[in-house]
C-alpha cells in the first residue's frame, strides 16, 4: 500500500468519525487506567457497568485502597478475570500513592512498572489521557492493519511500528481509535461489512464480501 492510499484512508475515516475516542467512560487519567486496567478480555459494556458503580465511591488510587481488596472485588465481579485484575489494581494503586503522589505518570516506563500495564495499556493511557500519538495495537487494530494492507505485520509490536512509521502526522493522534472503531463495527473478524465500508476501494483484502 503507498502513501496517497493511506492518506486517503485516513482522510476518510476522519469525516466517517470527526471526533473519535474511547468507547470506556473516564473523567480523569486515574478512571481511565482503572477502566482500562479492567477491560482486558471483557466488554467496554460491561468495564463501564462496573465502573459507573465504582467510581462514586472510589475513584482515586487511595479509595480504591480504603475499600480493600475484598471490597473493591464486590464492585468488579462482573468481569472477566476480576480477582486477578482487582489485584494488579490494588498493587497499582499502592504504587501510585507511594511512588507518583497518587497521579497517574505519564512516562511509557512509568506506567509499564505498573502491575497490570504493558505496552498496550500504557499506549492508551498516554494517547488518551495526555495527547500523546501512540498507537496502541488491539485484536481490532491488529487486524485491520493486516486484512486491509494499511500496515501488515506478524504481531502487534511490528504493526504498532509499521503505523507510526506509515501514518501521516496529522492523523496519528486519533489513529488508535479510528481504526480501533472501524474493526469493531466495520471491518469485523467474522464477516467484514465490506458493502458498507468507507475505505472498501482503498482497502486491498482479498476476499472482500458485499455487505
Amino acid at each position: 500500500m503507498n502513501a496517497a492510499k493511506r492518506r486517503e484512508i485516513f482522510e476518510r475515516l476522519k469525516v466517517h468519525i470527526p471526533e473519535p475516542t474511547t468507547e470506556l467512560n473516564w473523567a480523569t487519567p486515574f478512571e481511565l487506567l482503572t477502566a482500562v486496567l479492567l477491560s482486558a478480555q471483557a466488554t467496554d459494556v460491561g468495564v463501564n457497568k462496573a465502573t459507573a458503580k465504582l467510581f462514586p465511591v472510589a475513584n482515586t488510587p487511595q479509595a480504591i485502597i480504603d475499600l480493600g481488596l475484598e471490597g473493591l472485588k464486590t464492585y468488579i465481579k462482573t468481569i472477566g478475570l476480576y480477582n486477578t485484575k482487582a489485584e494488579n489494581l490494588m498493587k497499582t494503586c499502592h504504587l501510585l500513592v507511594e511512588k507518583h503522589q497518587s497521579e497517574v505518570p505519564k512516562t511509557r516506563a512509568a506506567l509499564e512498572a505498573l502491575p497490570g500495564v504493558g505496552r498496550k495499556t500504557a499506549n492508551v493511557i498516554l494517547n488518551t489521557a495526555f495527547g500523546q500519538p501512540t498507537i496502541a495495537v488491539d485484536t481490532h487494530i491488529f487486524r485491520v492493519s493486516n486484512r486491509t494492507g494499511l500496515a501488515p505485520g506478524k504481531d502487534v509490536l511490528e504493526v504498532e511500528k509499521k503505523l507510526l512509521r506509515y501514518v501521516p502526522s496529522e492523523f496519528k493522534q486519533d489513529a488508535h481509535h479510528w481504526l480501533i472503531l472501524h474493526g469493531r463495527y466495520t471491518c469485523i473478524a467474522r464477516k467484514p461489512r465490506c458493502g458498507s465500508c468507507v475505505i472498501e476501494d482503498l482497502c486491498e483484502y482479498r476476499d472482500k464480501v458485499e455487505l
